[in-house]
């Protein structure tokens, strides 16, 4: 009988998801070890083989009172890792080397959620600037399913929310000014389902008082394509050069990531 209750136990205790933080810790000697540490592996993708400095440090916020991961973006040094020089990248991923509770597998329902500060002059060009990607690998893994991109269009910034179906085509599905979301500190709660009949929900407050700045939620939209093995999150900021004149060097915050599968949610 006692054999039986701990085996009911055993069982419902494993189906619990695994709630994962990465958070700043004041050591920003230390942030590739730290980041490494919680997402596995190398998951820093950085461009200090050409410039030569910490991509990714840490500060105090004077207005949260703690430690934050600063992400540094610089037109005039940086680029993909010394592997693509018409663009930028400097961002944290999980990956291949991941646990495989960090990464979504076909038909997992995955969560994630952060903190995140752009400067409330942030500039951002008419090509793609990527500060969060969910990404497939294997197969068709050309365009990310969903991407949130600052972009300028006919001298106005905007923030959208784009999504690549199964024809890895871009297709804008939400965007609204981005001066309601820059020069403060906002929170990003994210929830998808690995399918090609899947679902992805979006909902970004302000942190300082909870106010809902933008919701997005399609209970039918594709993200899965053939040939897919998993799924993954970046976070960063990863951009083209093929319109430098409106880009300027960038500092983005970012603290509090989660992630996790099933329930309980990052919310």
């Amino acid at each position: 009988m006692e054999r039986s209750i701990f085996m009911i136990l055993f069982v419902a205790s494993s189906s619990f998801a695994q709630r994962v933080y990465l958070r700043a810790d004041g050591n920003s000697v230390g942030t590739y070890n730290l980041i490494n540490s919680v997402l596995g592996g190398t998951a820093v993708e950085v461009p200090d083989c050409v410039h030569p400095i910490q991509h990714i440090t840490q500060v105090h916020d004077i207005e949260l009172n703690i430690p934050v991961f600063n992400f540094h973006s610089h037109v005039e040094n940086d680029n993909d890792r010394c592997i693509r020089f018409d663009r930028m990248r400097t961002e944290i991923k999980t990956y291949d080397k991941s646990p495989d509770h960090l990464i979504g597998f076909y038909r997992d329902r995955v969560s994630y959620s952060w903190d995140l500060k752009l400067d409330s002059e942030f500039q951002p060009s008419t090509a793609f600037t990527h500060i969060f990607q969910v990404k497939p690998v294997g197969g068709e893994d050309s365009q990310p399913f969903i991407t949130l991109t600052p972009r300028l269009r006919s001298g106005n910034r905007f923030l959208q929310l784009i999504h690549s179906g199964m024809d890895s085509i871009p297709v804008v599905v939400w965007e609204g000014p981005l001066a309601n979301f820059a020069g403060k500190w906002i929170h990003i709660a994210v929830e998808y389902t690995c399918a090609t009949a899947g679902t992805f929900h979006i909902v970004i407050k302000q942190k300082s008082n909870d106010q809902p700045l933008m919701y997005y939620t399609n209970n039918n939209l594709e993200m899965w394509r053939t040939g897919n093995a998993f799924q993954r999150p970046k976070w960063g900021i990863y951009r083209s050069l093929n319109n430098q004149i409106n880009l300027r060097n960038e500092n983005v915050y970012f603290n509090n990531f989660c992630l996790t599968k099933g329930d309980p949610r990052c919310e």
